[in-house]
């Protein structure tokens, strides 16, 4: 009767003190189920993504673009916002065609790896093995204070490999570095190198006479690494690039909008791309001037040539977010996508200035330590952009794809493709 009469008292004791204690005791475990989609995103938080661009769109800052998220391989968000032709009225279209720039790298970053699962070549080989011309390449090194000359030649610590192209620890730049003056003078002073008139053999034996901008292995640095890559790809398979990536990669993941040269029956497809002057749009090409229509359809880019569709390419990092198959078709081993995915650059992709992860893997960013750079995401995820502005992250953990395509001109006009990764994040609620 005496505990009886105690759990009264204190019953009437809580009431009194007001329904704000009661529910400070007994809190939710979970939001309600109506704030939650079969996904685990809240669609009330998802609309922050849709007002970031729409914003962007509203301000003149971008013209267009197409989002996706998927979860387990099943889209939550996939959605136009915008105009792929601003001058003609044209709405963008969730089948718009998208020049893809270094997004291509992955790309033919895979080709390699699955030469390699073949036994082709180690990645501890040198590529000199392969392709001669890179046999007798030297390294620029900063001239001493005084020196009439803009550099100095050495012979390479040791010798340029396979891995160094995946990684780009190769030391070859797009121009910059101390051998930029050689570079400048060779034209090779950009990513863009489609409207050249000679083949990709004949390319990188040029760029081969050119001096390294860093000993191999020692240095991060970006640039045509991997347009030597797709020509070792060549030379290993005895194929072309783009017939190669066609036959053993876009066909199989039936990614049918994929190409290095686009079919001029699709150009109404292709997005215009646009640039920010004096903080408006300008438009810079569109599908009538563009060399991946008209142009000499020579010089094969593994490295910045591909075009793709939103469809298309999260069907290819589906494949790699489920460890090397879809739908049917491997193309890799799991552990060779788990290779892929691990740093290879230990800490020198930091000390390149890098403000997306820690790490670098085969062909794009890995996240090794989540919170190392302040941004949202998991230990393992792993991402890449490109000079025409389009994002994407794969987080294994969460098994999710982020994905922005869009076409703007220089990328570092804006945040908005790194701010669609955070908006995707605090959206995702189980």
């Amino acid at each position: 009767m005496k505990n009886k009469l105690l759990l009264s008292a204190l019953s009437i004791t809580l009431l009194a003190l007001g329904p704000g204690l009661a529910t400070a005791e007994a809190p939710s475990k979970k939001a309600p189920a109506s704030t939650v989609n079969a996904a685990g995103f809240s669609p009330e938080r998802l609309k922050r993504l849709d007002a970031a661009i729409e914003e962007q769109i509203a301000q003149k800052q971008l013209a267009g673009a197409v989002m996706y998220v998927a979860r387990d391989g099943k889209p939550v968000v996939f959605k136009a916002f915008g105009q792929q032709d601003i001058e003609n009225g044209k709405a963008m279209r969730t089948d718009a065609i998208f020049r893809i720039a270094s997004m291509s790298k992955a790309l033919t970053s895979v080709a390699a790896m699955m030469l390699y699962e073949e036994g082709r070549f180690l990645l501890k080989d040198p590529v000199a093995k392969y392709i001669p011309s890179f046999a007798k390449v030297q390294v620029a090194v900063p001239a001493p204070a005084g020196s009439d000359q803009p550099y100095l030649l050495e012979k390479p610590r040791r010798a340029l490999t396979i891995r160094d192209l995946l990684r780009h620890t190769a030391g070859m730049s797009y121009g910059g570095g101390p051998a930029a003056a050689a570079y400048k003078q060779a034209g090779m002073t950009d990513w863009y190198i489609l409207g050249k008139d000679e083949t990709l053999e004949q390319w990188t034996d040029r760029l081969a006479a050119l001096p390294l901008q860093s000993h191999p292995g020692e240095q991060w640095i970006y640039g045509y690494a991997t347009d030597v890559l797709g020509r070792l790809v060549e030379v290993v398979s005895g194929m072309p690039l783009d017939r190669f990536i066609k036959q053993r990669i876009t066909d199989p993941l039936a990614m049918v909008d994929t190409h290095f040269w686009l079919p001029p029956e699709k150009a109404a497809r292709l997005a215009n791309v646009y640039g920010l002057e004096n903080g408006q749009l300008k438009l810079m090409e569109t599908a009538g001037k563009s060399d991946f229509i008209h142009g000499p359809r020579k010089l094969v880019s593994g490295g910045a040539g591909m075009l793709s569709t939103t469809a298309d390419y999260t069907r290819f990092l589906q494949m790699l977010l489920n460890k090397g198959e879809l739908d049917g078709q491997r193309l890799l081993a799991p552990k060779t996508v788990e290779l892929m995915t691990a740093n290879h650059s230990d800490d020198l992709y930091r000390k390149a200035g890098s403000m997306d992860a820690d790490g670098f893997g085969v062909g794009f960013w890995v996240n090794g330590k989540p919170g190392a750079f302040g941004d949202l995401g998991s230990e393992g995820a792993f991402g890449w952009g490109s000079a025409y502005f389009p994002q994407y992250t794969v987080d294994p953990k969460e098994r999710l794809i982020i994905l922005m395509m869009t076409q703007l001109k220089p990328a570092g006009t804006s945040t908005l493709h790194l701010r669609v990764k955070a908006l995707t994040y605090q959206a995702l609620m189980r």
